[in-house]
């Protein structure tokens, strides 16, 4: 029996997992991907250079639907996704993590009686200001295969009840991790971003989430906070040109370096060049520890628990204070006794087997 699968992408986190899981599908036969691109990210700086270094099928489909309001992109996605639903006729759909491009597949899927595979399936923050969060609760509730990434996200479904509908989950494992592993043997330290910084102690930082973003007190206290660090140490902050014109219209002074976005081969490099990283990303929080990097993470929760629980990653919010008094107990300190939270790299190749187990 063929099986195809439709795998929905649209943000960078999701062209890192699914350079996993694709590469996984093309090397076992009777699975056939046809991949949409919702368009989410669009610039080539935070999309095309993902699909060019991590060897991304080509997607059948670019919807090119990006810059609008939640409702909107929501739902234009998924009027989108339904009409490729109707004419490739597919046995599965598949979502990555928590986006809208997630949430408007998996709607569209189950509302034409499509299974659908959710991987990074059961992470919870319990902040449900967050739309992420909206995001990642309802694709796991309209899921039929759940792949989650921890035993933490086992449990949050478990704890939801999930042991009694009619669905499975597993614990497989991250693929961020399987990517990790795969690409950062394949790091160019030669490229022009690593030449660079390669000599100089730095700190690497992002800054793109809502909750900080669109909340000017929020905002202002981060900066300031590390605009106070970097007078002892450069800060690198590769950032997202929706942060950039937040910054650039609210005239706040920025005293660290600000680059480009760059493509996934050069962020492993800077994490590993880095003496520590500081993000509201999820995906860098994991990277950093996969790196055998601490991680401050200015969010005031996480749906990776594990690795504040463990001592790898400390929530410092949006509070200057807390950010100065955490740099300075772990700035330049090296991580080396990281537990094997995430699985042994194989978490790609196990959702392949578990859907062709399950589709027979």
């Amino acid at each position: 029996m063929m099986i195809k699968i439709l795998t929905v992408i649209g943000a960078r986190p999701q062209f890192i997992k699914a350079s996993a899981v694709s590469r996984a599908i093309q090397n076992v036969e009777g699975i056939e991907e046809v991949i949409i691109h919702t368009g989410q990210h669009f610039d080539d700086k935070m999309s095309q250079i993902f699909f060019d270094e991590l060897s991304i099928p080509v997607p059948k489909y670019n919807l090119d639907i990006h810059g609008l309001k939640h409702g909107s992109m929501t739902g234009r996605m998924l009027e989108g996704i339904e009409e490729i639903i109707l004419q490739e006729k597919p046995n599965y759909l598949l979502v990555y993590g928590d986006t809208n491009s997630t949430l408007a597949g998996a709607l569209a899927a189950s509302k034409l009686h499509i299974k659908v595979i959710h991987i990074e399936a059961g992470l919870r923050s319990f902040n449900m200001n967050m739309p992420e969060e909206i995001n990642r609760i309802l694709t796991d509730r309209v899921s039929s295969l759940l792949f989650c990434p921890t035993e933490t996200a086992m449990k949050n479904l478990q704890n939801e009840g999930y042991d009694h509908l009619d669905l499975k989950t597993f614990n497989v494992g991250d693929v961020m991790y399987d990517t990790t592993l795969y690409f950062s043997q394949l790091v160019n330290w030669g490229s022009p971003i690593l030449e660079r910084y390669k000599n100089q102690p730095f700190v690497l930082c992002t800054l793109h989430r809502a909750e900080n973003t669109d909340n000017l007190d929020r905002l202002r206290n981060i900066i300031k906070g590390l605009n106070e660090i970097s007078k002892s140490v450069n800060i690198l902050v590769p950032l997202h040109p929706r942060t950039r014109n937040i910054i650039k219209e609210l005239n706040i002074e920025i005293n660290f370096e600000i680059i480009e976005p760059v493509g996934y081969l050069d962020m492993l490099g800077l994490i590993q060049n880095s003496r520590l990283v500081m993000t509201d990303s999820g995906g860098l929080q994991k990277e950093a520890f996969f790196l055998e990097k601490y991680c401050l993470t200015m969010r005031d929760e996480t749906e990776w628990v594990e690795l504040v629980n463990n001592g790898y990653n400390f929530l410092i919010g949006a509070n200057e204070e807390l950010m100065l008094k955490m740099f300075n107990e772990v700035f330049d300190k090296k991580l080396t006794d990281g537990k094997p939270l995430y699985g042994d790299g194989q978490a790609a190749e196990k959702i392949v087997t578990l859907i062709q187990e399950y589709a027979s």
